[in-house]
Formats: C-alpha cells, sequence, structure tokens
C-alpha cells in the first residue's frame, strides 16, 4: 500500500517523463548545408528512426546502446572542437528542452564522476 504523497510523485514522474518524451519527439532535423553521403547519410537516417522508434515506445534504444552512441559522439564532438571546430552540438532548428539539456548534461557530468563546479572552473580556464 503506498502513501498518498508517493502517490503524487510517482504521477509528477509520469508527467515530467511525458512531457519530456512530447518534446524529445518534436525534433526537427535541421536541413544539412551540404548533400550528405556515406556516414553522415547513416547517421541522419539513424537518428530519424531512433526518433520514430522512441515515439512507439520508451524502451526503443537498449541502455548500451545509448551509452555506446553517447560516449562515442561526445569523443568526436570533443575531437572536432579541440581541432578547431566552432559549431554547438545541437542544430540551430532543432527542438530540445532546456529539461533535456540539463538532464543530459547532469548524467554526462555523473558519467564522468564530474561537478558542476569543475565544469565552471574549466570554462572559466579554457573560454570555452
Amino acid at each position: 500500500m503506498s502513501s498518498p504523497k508517493a502517490a503524487v510523485k510517482t504521477a509528477r514522474r509520469s508527467a515530467t517523463s511525458a512531457k519530456l518524451k512530447s518534446t524529445a519527439t518534436r525534433t526537427v532535423a535541421p536541413k544539412p548545408k551540404v548533400p550528405q553521403t556515406g556516414l553522415s547519410a547513416d547517421a541522419i537516417k539513424l537518428a530519424k528512426d531512433i526518433e520514430r522508434a522512441f515515439k512507439e515506445s520508451d524502451n526503443a534504444i537498449s541502455e548500451d546502446a545509448m551509452q555506446i552512441l553517447m560516449g562515442t559522439l561526445c569523443r568526436v564532438y570533443a575531437a572536432q572542437v579541440e581541432n578547431g571546430s566552432k559549431y554547438t552540438p545541437i542544430a540551430e532548428g532543432q527542438v530540445v528542452s532546456p529539461t533535456g539539456v540539463m538532464v543530459t548534461a547532469s548524467g554526462l557530468l555523473r558519467a564522468a564522476n564530474l561537478a558542476v563546479f569543475e565544469l565552471g572552473m574549466w570554462q572559466s580556464w579554457t573560454g570555452r
């Protein structure tokens, strides 16, 4: 038997999850500046396939697959920035909620055993 407080907390969590899912599924892929071929075209197709499947089920992509994709994208993005690229990881025109960005950033920091303070210090040292 659960308490009324627990029921309210569960309802809020479900509402928040539904809101995040709704926002996540409204992502609009930006128009490519140049024709995409090869691996870039495959990546764009994969992103669209994941979005489409996620609309149907929260379990559309496994935890392992998500972690592998996120890790690879972090490494590739960091390497490109280190080599002088100036683009942001989310293209203009894509709808990603501020909450979604913060949840992801928080998860990335936790995965690397970093605190927000350390991020702030690093940003002040590097100007990024």
